[in-house]
């Protein structure tokens, strides 16, 4: 595998300099970078719900509370659709959208962690979990422009990092295809 990536070293700089040249925009043209944040985020939550609204219906005849995560996924597909539906949505109604459904997400997984907790031994970690969403989802409501800069910039500092890393890793690659070039 080493010797298949050393041979390939161009491919992992290629990656790199686009992983730098997207930090790039989303440092300098954030409003191209929350675009693409749009549509991922609707395309999450569209997935995210429809395999939830699966799982649920496929657990109906053994659980009880199985309308919970239908619940949850019907809020996930709906989120998804309006996020499609309404695709030069403004940061502050994409964030309102991310901070209903990171409430009422974790608020379902606080009610589902409740009434299991008689049947699951770590419940507090879908308790935990549910609490994180909406405590995201109310900081998301309280401070929406400071979330989708803060959001965009996380994103635009990860990529600068992971894109520097590649680039690094490529010209090591770069210098073991020769020196093992070398040797043959």
């Amino acid at each position: 595998m080493l010797n298949q990536l050393a041979k390939n070293w161009w491919v992992l700089t290629l990656r790199g300099v686009f992983a730098i040249l997207f930090a790039m925009t989303a440092f300098f043209i954030p409003g191209i970078t929350l675009t693409v944040l749009v549509i991922f985020f609707g395309a999450y939550t569209l997935v995210d719900g429809v395999f939830a609204v699966l799982a649920s219906l496929s657990g109906r005849a053994e659980h009880e509370r199985w309308w919970l995560l239908l619940l949850e996924g019907l809020t996930g597909i709906a989120v998804g659709v309006l996020t499609f539906l309404w695709p030069a949505i403004t940061e502050a109604v994409l964030l309102i959208l991310i901070a209903a459904w990171a409430v009422a997400t974790g608020l379902v997984e606080i009610i589902a962690a409740i009434r299991l907790r008689k049947e699951l031994e770590s419940e507090w970690l879908l308790i935990l979990s549910g609490v994180v969403s909406v405590v995201f989802g109310v900081i998301l409501f309280t401070q929406p422009g400071q979330g989708a800069l803060a959001v965009i910039w996380v994103i635009g500092t990860y990529a600068l990092i992971f894109g520097i890393l590649l680039i690094g890793l490529s010209f090591r690659l770069r210098t073991l295809k020769r020196t093992t070039d070398l040797a043959s």
